[in-house]
């Protein structure tokens, strides 16, 4: 599998997303970068009820790419990317694909996982997959915070 970087953006207060990514790293031994946009989600933003809130807003726009805030610098000595996110209106946050599109993925390994309470992973990943067809998202896999260290194992291996 060679290095490891998991990736993952986490924007919520309960930081589901992030509590996996890092027990994934105790699990595998692993570097973690966190995806953090330049201007941080506050509660209302995050209100996907609200028709003029920035999530709505951003996610009606396919093309909307926020900026991050930080740079993986070394992105060439990893073989293998693990990026987590939650679902956000069934598929990946558009700030998935500003790290898509800033760091050079090509070659390597992607495993793609999602945090969700009743989303699955088939509409995150298959949306990834198209639109970049020359990237290698191997398998996903949906995360609900309470899976077992052998579960996250599994997956991987």
């Amino acid at each position: 599998m060679g290095k490891i970087l998991i990736s993952c953006f986490s924007a919520s207060k309960n930081k589901n997303t992030l509590g996996v990514a890092k027990r994934m790293q105790a699990v595998l031994n692993c570097d973690l970068f966190i995806i953090k946009p330049v201007e941080e989600y506050t509660e209302a933003d995050l209100d996907w009820t609200n028709k003029e809130s920035r999530t709505t807003k951003e996610m009606e726009d396919r093309s909307f790419r926020p900026k991050i805030r930080d740079k993986v610098l070394n992105i060439d000595e990893y073989d293998t990317i693990i990026l987590g996110f939650p679902v956000w209106w069934y598929t990946a946050p558009t700030i998935i694909n500003t790290f898509i599109e800033e760091n050079n993925l090509e070659g390597k390994k992607i495993y793609v996982y999602i945090t969700s309470g009743s989303s699955s992973i088939d509409g995150s990943l298959n949306d990834l997959r198209n639109a970049y067809p020359n990237l290698n998202f191997i398998k996903g896999k949906r995360f609900q915070g309470q899976e077992e260290d052998s579960e996250i194992l599994s997956w991987i291996e």
